[in-house]
Parts: structure tokens; sequence; C-alpha cells
């Protein structure tokens, strides 16, 4: 578990430490991104002049993301188990526990990513998730990953080297024969299965704190021969016949079924589970441990219910996705709450600054490896 937390996804960034590290007692930042290198080139014939470009230097906002939490236990609970230091646990599982806090909020970054609105940021949500929930049984296929990556990235799509699954999504790929496990062999020569696996060679990590959406069930457009499939008739036909539905009943619809019309075949797709998959590349998240005054404390209450040992732990950390800037839109403290990560509004690609959005350059979606598959399984 906590599989993003523990990867390569994540890299150190001296930008972000620095900013945070020189600037007492900042929350927020914008650092410099450096501009990528575009433009095309010219004849080289000897006649033709040179011309040159510069880069354009973007401007990338980050949040210190702030958690503290305590954890108490009574002198009694000690008494009556003869000796059990249940403090000694609690410190056993600290470590464990902030790196669930922290995928926590990862997960809700990478939400708020895909939640983002305005017309290039709509464009990055669409080009970099791939649907496939509409698509045959709705589950993954052999060529549901190299069709998101190229959907997403393009010729880029070679940043790609990480996919976070639910296990359920990684079961059905099993079963397919899509993935392999990884092996090693141990000190007395036998080869065992790693928990993870490769899928058309990126590296494939199972993790259940995937977020899944238990959906409503819609109707998709079919053919004659689709299974089950019915024929759309108008609503003035009094009895339609066991293969004919009225338009007026055609609802839900899936979000890329526009209209249902007369003379249409539709088909129901049954409540479902939504699963999304991760696809990030090597470094796609910058992660810095800003920290805090106190880390950790403990404190003892002798009056309280007998005696009472409480642990103090806090934390301040920075997760920043490649070519994502928070803009800090809607944020009540000095940290941000998980639903505002979660909030769309509060994330931007990368752009140049300019106080006008259309005078804006943004950051080429095609270099951000950050991609997100929907299926059912």
């Amino acid at each position: 578990m906590y599989e993003i937390k523990k990867s390569k996804a994540l890299a150190g960034n001296p930008d972000i430490k620095d900013v945070f590290t020189t600037q007492n007692g900042t929350a927020y930042a914008k650092i410099a991104m450096r501009g990528l290198l575009d433009g095309d080139a010219v004849n080289y014939d000897g006649e033709t002049d040179i011309t040159a470009t510069s880069t354009k230097t973007f401007e990338q906002g980050v949040v210190v993301v702030g958690r503290a939490k305590a954890w108490e236990e009574k002198d009694f609970s000690y008494d009556i188990t003869g000796g059990v230091d249940f403090m000694q646990n609690i410190a056993n599982q600290v470590g464990e526990y902030w790196d669930g806090i922290d995928q926590d909020t990862i997960l809700a970054t990478l939400d708020g990513v895909f939640n983002m609105t305005g017309k290039a940021n709509e464009m990055f949500v669409d080009k970099h998730t791939y649907d496939v929930t509409e698509k045959n049984e709705g589950k993954m296929t052999a060529t549901t990953l190299n069709s998101a990556a190229n959907k997403a990235c393009g010729a880029n799509k070679k940043k790609f080297s990480l996919v976070f699954m639910h296990s359920d999504v990684a079961t059905n790929l099993e079963n397919l024969n899509l993935v392999a496990h990884l092996k090693y062999t141990d000190k007395d020569g036998i080869q065992r299965d790693l928990d993870l696996y490769t899928w058309n060679g990126k590296l494939v990590v199972t993790d259940d704190d995937m977020p899944t959406v238990e959906q409503e069930g819609f109707y998709i457009k079919a053919t004659a021969v689709t299974e089950g499939a019915k024929k759309v008739v108008a609503d003035t036909v009094e009895s339609p016949a066991a293969n004919e539905i009225k338009v007026s009943d055609v609802t839900p619809v899936a979000e890329s079924y526009e209209s249902p019309a007369e003379g249409d075949y539709v088909t129901f797709v049954e409540p479902f589970t939504e699963y999304t998959t991760y696809i990030l590349g090597n470094g796609s998240i910058s992660y810095e441990d800003i920290g805090a005054k106190v880390p950790y404390e403990m404190q003892r209450d002798a009056k309280t219910k007998g005696g009472v040992d409480r642990l103090y732990t806090r934390q301040r950390k920075v997760f920043a996705p490649f070519g994502i800037s928070y803009e800090k839109a809607v944020q009540k403290t000095l940290s941000p709450t998980d639903d505002e990560l979660k909030n769309g509004k509060n994330w931007s690609l990368v752009h140049s600054g300019e106080d006008v959005a259309a005078n804006r350059s943004y950051i080429n979606h095609k270099a951000i490896p950050i991609a997100r598959i929907k299926s059912r399984g």
C-alpha cells in the first residue's frame, strides 16, 4: 500500500527546497520553471539566416501541506495488561501512518489536477484521460495503455514509466495474460514472484488506495447486432416491442452519447464500479519535506484519567505535479485541506504569468507525464 508515495514518481526539487528554506514562514510560493525548447529549424544551406528564439520562463505555484496528529494511552491500560507498552506500539506504526496520509495528499492532488477548468486546462484533462467505461465491456484490453499514453503525450509517451492500479484491475489484466510478475531469486536459488508487474514495458504497481467510484448505469449507443440492443422509437409509439425503447426512456446516457434519436440502437450498462488508474513518469511529482519546528513530542498528563501519555506529531510537505501550478484560488488557511486540493479551481497548467489569460503561454501538455485511465475493471 501507499505505493505512489514510495515510488520513483516522486523526486526532489532543489528550487522548492530553497524557496521554503530561505523564506521563513512561507507556506506558498511561485517558483520559476525553465521554459522548454521549441520552434522550427531553418534550412542550413549557406543562404538562409539562422533565427534565434528564446525560451519563456513559466511560473509554478507550490503550496506546503501541513498535517498534525496525536495519540494517547492511559496508564491504566498498561497496568491491566501486565505491562504491555501501548505507546511503543503507536511509535512503531507512526511512519506507516504518515505514508498513508501522504498517499491521501497525492491522490487528492491528482484528483484536483483532473478537475481543472478553463480552456487550456480542460484540454489537458481531456487529452490525459482515457475512458473505456463506455467501450466493449468497459475493461482494459491489450491496447489500452498504449492508446492512453499516446493520447496524452503523443511521441512523448515514452516518458511514462509507472502504472498504479487497483488490484481488481490488475487481476483482470493478469487473467488476460497482459501483465507479467517480476521475479527474484532468493538465497536458496528459488525463483519467486514479486507483487510487481510489467505491462508494455512499464512497471505496474497494485494499490487498493487507487480511486474507485460507484456509478449508476447508463445507455450507450449500439448497433442492431449488439447483444441486448434496443431500437429507439418515437414517444408516440403506444406499445414498443420487446426490442424497442421510447426516446424519453433512454436515460441516463453516457457522456459521449449526446442525444438519442429515433432509429438509434442502444444498450444499457448496468451500475458498476469505476476504477481510476494513474500513469506517471519518473519524477512527475516534485516532493520535498519542509519540516516542522517540533515534528514529534511527548506530553505527560498525570491528572487526566489516572495518567495519560500523549504523542504529538506534525509535518509540512510539498507535492507539486510537473507542469501543474497550484493557484491558491480557494483556500481558507495557510495549509490546504484534502477537499481544497481536490478543487480544480486551485490548479492550472503552468503558464507565463500574464494577468489576462488570453495573453498567457502555457506549457505544452504533451510534456507532462501524468495521465489516467477510467475503466470498469
